[in-house]
This record gives structure tokens, sequence and C-alpha cells, in this order.
């Protein structure tokens, strides 16, 4: 969906000329697979990061155009709504020093970032969901004017029908709503990080990222609120799978197959499974037609990143052209900092891994039905979540994080190369966190208690906590720091 595309208006034979195309491509990759021609053998990590712009009263400021304009920088673009955008980060091979790059480009650009922001009398903020957004900010008046995203909104409603979007979550405060279109999903903004791996290895790395997200989300949650409803631990999970709810070819009579999912079961042979599910059971959404059918694959790409897995395969091309493949992990929110966010990224990476490595296959140790509960369980319940694990039992998220978990993510960030400074660096604030209890989710519902209910207060603290730039473990829910 990073493709931007040419027009919103496609005809019947659009969709059908697309849909020839994408098979022919889907045809090729696999024999391109079974060939060999998955060359490179590099680990590589990168990541996107998607922010808020705010005014001074914390709430949204829909200028993106102009800031993106006045910024000038090709890793920050636009996203869907005009108060959002996403900071990209140049990819890292895996190897000593990876992570620490990493995190040193996500700073600059958001320094650069900021810079730009108070020159337009407004900033940026890193949270899952913003808590003093408005029902009347997520309007279309709002959608950024990116052709892509236009064509979105339209063609959701059209396999929709014109059906209203339906918003049900439970929580303290359960939230029920209906929308015309798709502007909730400007409302989940995310840290998405990538993987790249060799690619007889990413069907092992896929399936492991799966197991892994149950315990990396619980450790990372920071997005309990919506419209002053105290939800899910991490309510971007249910909200963006609602607020583009599609099904397959057979509507969205067939639970299983959805636009926005964690999956319908473990891969068995590589991605290619998946490449073959995209064509076989999805519509196409945008049916954008391209110069021409060839080794960069332009339809299969579209199609794919119109599918929003929770763990998603990606194909991507270095700078000489070579192909490569992806596990882009999109479970995880922005914020509470990026130091937060870092410590994040180093527990997926390693644990994801480590698993990916070990001598027996997890996923002939836990059942896709059982990675798949685990996962709902820590976007409902974060910490206090209780999830089945290899060996068949079930354990509070912080003893299975403490006693399994960060064991193996340090073992598979030492495999890829990493030295023990840089593990201990991002994996001790992940352990100090889930030791406090206090995950970004855990001190919103915390911080909004102290001040009796007034989000526009707890978010002021919250941004005053996340310029300090000290990792949320840290943060006091009763101190007044502003």
């Amino acid at each position: 969906m990073g493709q931007e595309i040419a027009r919103t208006v496609f005809s019947a034979d659009d969709f059908q000329r697309f849909h020839g195309a994408l098979a022919e491509e889907t045809r090729q990759l696999a024999a391109f697979a079974r060939d060999g021609g998955f060359m490179d053998p590099r680990y590589v990590v990168g990541f996107e990061l998607e922010a808020w712009l705010l005014d001074h009263a914390g709430l949204p400021n829909p200028i993106n155009q102009p800031f993106l304009k006045a910024l000038h920088d090709p890793l920050v673009v636009p996203e869907l709504s005009r108060f959002n955008v996403e900071i990209n980060g140049p990819p890292q091979e895996m190897g000593p020093g990876a992570l620490s790059a990493l995190e040193y480009s996500l700073r600059a650009t958001w320094a650069r970032c900021q810079d730009t922001a108070h020159a337009m009398d407004t900033m940026l903020a890193m949270i899952g969901i913003l808590p003093t957004i408005r029902d009347e900010d997520l309007g279309l008046a709002n959608l950024s004017a990116q052709n892509r995203y236009v064509a979105l909104n339209q063609q959701v409603q059209r396999q929709r029908a014109g059906e209203p979007i339906c918003i049900d979550i439970d929580g303290m405060d359960p939230l029920r709503i209906k929308r015309p279109d798709v502007m909730l999903e400007a409302a989940t903004t995310s840290f998405q990080v990538h993987l790249q791996v060799p690619y007889h290895q990413a069907g092992r790395h896929y399936n492991a990222a799966l197991i892994a997200s149950a315990p990396v989300l619980a450790a990372s949650t920071n997005s309990p609120l919506l419209f002053g409803h105290r939800l899910w631990r991490e309510t971007r999970i249910p909200l963006f799978e609602q607020s583009v709810e599609l099904g397959g070819y057979g509507g969205l009579a067939d639970r299983t197959v959805r636009r926005v999912t964690f999956g319908r079961s473990y891969v068995d042979r590589d991605l290619m499974d998946l490449f073959l599910e995209n064509l076989t059971l999805y519509p196409v959404l945008l049916p954008m037609g391209q110069l021409s059918t060839g080794q960069n694959y332009p339809h299969l790409r579209l199609h794919n990143g119109c599918i929003w897995r929770w763990v998603r395969p990606l194909l991507g091309f270095d700078a000489d052209g070579l192909p490569h493949v992806r596990i882009e992990q999109r479970v995880l929110p922005s914020g509470p900092t990026i130091l937060d966010m870092m410590a994040n990224a180093a527990f997926h990476f390693g644990l994801t891994h480590a698993l990916a490595s070990s001598p027996r296959a997890p996923e002939r140790e836990l059942a896709f039905v059982d990675a798949s509960a685990n996962f709902y369980r820590a976007a409902r319940e974060g910490l206090d979540a209780r999830l089945v694990w290899l060996d068949g039992r079930s354990y509070p998220a912080p003893e299975l994080i403490q006693a399994w978990c960060l064991p193996l993510a340090r073992q598979g960030l030492a495999d890829l190369g990493l030295e023990s400074a840089e593990v201990e660096r991002y994996l001790d604030v992940l352990a100090a966190r889930v030791a406090s209890g206090q995950t970004g989710a855990e001190w919103q519902l915390g911080r909004l208690a102290r001040e009796r209910g007034d989000v526009a207060r707890m978010m002021e603290v919250y941004l005053h906590n996340q310029r300090a730039d000290l990792p949320v473990h840290e943060w006091d829910v009763r101190e007044d720091p502003c």
C-alpha cells in the first residue's frame, strides 16, 4: 500500500486484466523460487514508524502535506490521514551494531521531524492510538490526498456493498459504533519491523514470528483507549481488523478469510504458500494496471500490500536489483519512546530467530489455533494474559517471557552476530518493563485514573515523559512532571 497509483476509478476490465497479470506473476515467482532464484544469504533489519502530528492542545493537526514538503526527506512519507506520517529506516545488515544503527537512524530522523514540526507550531507523537482523537477528526475531510487512499476507501465500500463498518470492542467501557468509511484505520499507528532472511529459512521464520507475536505483544501494549473508552490493552488489533473488515471471494461468510488477519495456518513449505493464498482467496482491491508483467512482480506486490496480515511476507529488491523476502511484524504499537520500541524490536528479532533455528520446528509443538488464541489474549489482556507455550502448558505472560522467551531472544540475537553489550542494552529494558508490569497501556490506564478521566491531561503528561526519553517502566503514574 506504500505504492502510489495513477487513478481511482476502475472498470470490470481493469479487475480482469489485473487478476490475469497477478496470476502470471504468481506463477513466475513460484518458478523463480523453485529454481533457486533467491540468492541473498543475509539477515537484514528495518522499520516503519507511524506517528501523529498534533497541535499544542494535543489534538490531531491535519497538515502532513505542508509538513512533508517542508521536511523534504524521502524517509518520511504520508499515511492514511492528514495528521499521520510514516518514518522509514535505512535497512541494516544484522551483525555488531545493527540495532544501535537503527536506533541512531530513527533518533536522527525524529529530531529533524520535530524541528520541522516546531517551526510550523506543531509537534510529533508516538502512541498506538491517540487518546485525544475525536470522532469528528476521523472524517474523509482528513483523508490524505494520495490516490491510493481515495481508491482504498472506495473499493472497501464497493466490496462491502455499501454496508456500514461496525466497530464492536469489549472492555471496561465497551464501544459499539458504525462508520461509513475506513478512516478509523487512521487511529491505529504502529512500529512495523522487518526481518529479511535467506529464502530457504523464510517459512520457518514466518511461523516463528506468528508464535512470537503473543509474548512480544503482551510486553509491548500501548493502545488501551479510544474515544475515552477503556478497551483492550492493544485496541489497535480489533480496531484495525474491524475498520477494514473484508472477506475473500465469499464475502464475510467464511470467517477464516479476512483482509486483516492473524492467518489461517502456519506455512507448510515456504512463503509461496501465502502468495498462492493471496491469489486464490482474495479478490483484487486496487486493480491499477502496471507497465509490464516482469521480474519486479508489480501486481503481486501491490495485491500483497492490500492484505494486512499481522505477520506479512514481503518481496523486495536491493539497490542492485537482487530479490529478497522479508518478514514484516505488524503487531507492535507506536511508542512510548524510541528506546522502548527498539527493545520491542530486539525482543521480536531475537525470539523469532531462535525459534526459527530450533532443531525441532516449534510449529510442531504449538498448534496454530493456540498461537492465534495466544495473540488475541495478549492483545486483550497484555501482561495479565495466560499464554500456552511449546510444552503445552499455560503460563502467566510475565513468567513465560522471563523464564522462556528472554533467554531465547538473547540466544537469537547472539546467533545473528550482535555483541552482548548491545543485546543487553535492549533486552534489559524489556525485562525491566515486564518485571515492573508497567507497559505503555498500563501507564495510560493508571494515569487516567489518577487524572479522574481527564484524557487531555493524561496525554500532556505522556508527551512530557516521551520527550524526557526514559523507558516507560520508569514513568511514575503519580508524579506531576509538567
